[in-house]
């Protein structure tokens, strides 16, 4: 097939993340992949249009995209016809009217997005207008149905052709290579606190050497406390701070020592074969404060196998359709947990190895993109 991709490139400095894991896939598939010759990126930083400098950017912007995406488009689709529209698109950058008038080509469209586990709003207006949503939040795929989209469940992996062991010494004991929010640092701390050496590189974590819940005002709190369901919250809300060490909001610090600056894409991997144990976390951004928080899959759990790491995450149940939990990787369920299991495993060099292996040869066997798309392009009736 002839596809035409318009996706982020680089989302910092040293990341090529979908160019890796999307890009490439389509092409080792033996697709002819025509890239979108215009500068996208700033339009992923500008997403969000609660920002009104973000506002004002998708407002001067959007335009402008729109009009280079349909003369790219128009001219390559003339020159030799495109059978698929493949983007990872926000609102922000572009209209369905744009999508709508792809389509009225005779070309399927279709949109990849990984964050509507928390801001599905960010996408909610454009996505009706797609023939296809690829979706790896199996949780949301009824939200696109009210929307009116047409979401097929993809969820995510990871390329082996990238994602690969190294053969190199595992210096580090427990390492995470990721950005700095939400509860990471407060499970950090407990591990430190247990004795268990621990190191972390990302945006955030030499920057900022603190983690400090935002607390609403005195009013509001006492004012939902005279509610049962406020005051259920509250409960499962202390328990759980309690638990993470941040009952009393107090700063979580961490020695500067552990803390790395991001990685690219090269050191980010090999990483993974530094490591005798490899983090991840599930919780989304900072819902972890509220009674429910939110959890995904992502990513990180199926490149971090494929790269060879033994991988110890925090559990959800939609893991369990992907991997045998304690014999292909390991997942924990709080800060005590994880200490736990984290000093067994360390202790246990064998039963590490044997998890490791296992889970290398499942995230390679089941787990890749080119598996990925060939089941979506046969949804799609494309295969």
């Amino acid at each position: 097939m002839r596809i035409f991709y318009a996706a982020q490139s680089e989302p910092w400095p040293g990341c090529r993340l979908w160019y890796n894991n999307l890009y490439l896939p389509l092409v080792d598939l033996g697709h002819e992949v025509v890239v979108f010759d215009y500068p996208i990126d700033p339009y992923y930083a500008h997403a969000d249009p609660s920002v009104a400098s973000n506002r004002a950017f998708i407002k001067r912007n959007r335009p402008r995209l729109e009009e280079a995406l349909l003369n790219q488009i128009k001219r390559l689709h003339r020159e030799k016809p495109i059978d698929v529209f493949f983007s990872y698109f926000y609102n922000a950058h572009c209209r369905p009217r744009i999508i709508r008038e792809i389509r009225q080509m005779g070309i399927v469209t279709a949109n990849w997005y990984c964050n509507a586990s928390y801001q599905f709003d960010l996408v909610s207006d454009i996505a009706l207008a797609y023939d296809y949503c690829l979706v790896p939040e199996k949780f949301r795929l009824d939200d696109y149905r009210r929307v009116g989209a047409n979401p097929i469940y993809c969820q995510e992996a990871a390329n082996p052709n990238i994602y690969k062991p190294y053969p190199l010494p595992r210096e580090f004991e427990v390492t995470f290579v990721g950005q700095k929010y939400g509860d990471r640092p407060l499970y950090i701390r407990h591990l430190l606190d247990a004795g268990i050496q621990v190191r972390v590189w990302g945006q955030g974590w030499q920057t900022r050497a603190e983690a400090k819940p935002q607390s609403p005002s005195l009013g509001s709190r006492l004012h939902k406390l005279f509610t049962v369901e406020g005051w259920r919250r509250l409960v499962s809300r202390l328990r759980r701070l309690a638990t993470l060490r941040s009952s009393a909001g107090l700063p979580v610090t961490l020695p500067p020592e552990i803390c790395g600056p991001s990685l690219d894409d090269l050191a980010m991997i090999q990483m993974y074969s530094h490591s005798r144990i490899s983090l991840g976390f599930s919780n989304v951004g900072e819902t972890y404060r509220t009674a429910t928080p939110i959890k995904q899959v992502r990513l990180r759990d199926f490149e971090a196998p494929m790269s060879g790491a033994f991988y110890m995450v925090e559990y959800m149940q939609e893991l369990e359709e992907f991997f045998d939990i304690g014999k292909e990787i390991v997942c924990y369920h709080d800060p005590a947990d994880l200490a736990d299991k984290a000093r067994y495993y360390l202790d246990h060099d064998s039963e590490r190895e044997r998890i490791r292996q296992a889970g290398y040869k499942r995230a390679v066997q089941d787990h890749t993109w080119q598996k990925r798309f060939q089941h979506v392009f046969r949804e799609m009736g494309l295969a």
